[in-house]
């Protein structure tokens, strides 16, 4: 979807997180969160990511009533806004928002290779390495209770402790 967002002059989250004070500019990500605290007086914030990073929002009440919908129930959006900087800690106003749902939902019908990173548990299967938790200094054991027995796990509920 890179390549198609270059074309739309949608730019990259972390070029966002790193550009100047003020600057206005537009980029896209997948929704993370959405938070609406109630001691921020209306003020929604939304974190979105790309493959490069992550973007913080904030969203004004009124930026919110117009474009409710979009925030809402978006997977993923475009954000246009201005840059804003204090200190380490750096925000996006946004100005307008579009939705990109449809486009997050096209990505499992492309005919595009899509290599798939190796994560670390992938390491069993393809690395023969030792246990790195022996390897750190810690002794494996394995653990037996003899009167152990699955119905006897306690569990928090909503409101109380229960035995199941």
């Amino acid at each position: 979807m890179r390549e198609e967002f270059s074309h739309r002059k949608l730019g990259i989250c972390d070029q966002a997180m790193r550009a100047p004070d003020n600057k206005w500019l537009e980029t896209a990500g997948i929704v993370l969160v959405r938070q609406k605290p109630g001691s921020a007086k209306g003020v929604m914030f939304i974190t979105i990511e790309d493959e490069t990073g992550i973007a913080n929002l904030v969203v004004w009440p009124n930026l919110y009533e117009k474009q409710r919908r979009i925030i809402l129930s978006s997977g993923m959006i475009a954000v246009y806004g201005r840059v804003q900087r204090e200190g380490d800690v750096v925000h996006l106003i946004s100005h307008r928002l579009t939705d990109l749902s449809a486009e997050l939902a096209s990505v499992g019908e492309r005919d595009v290779a899509f290599p798939a990173p190796q994560g670390r548990c992938d390491e069993a299967k393809t690395v023969k390495s030792p246990d790195t938790r022996v390897a750190l200094g810690n002794e494996v054991k394995e653990i037996h209770l003899p009167d152990f027995h699955i119905n006897r796990i306690l569990h928090v509920s909503r409101n109380r402790w229960e035995r199941r």
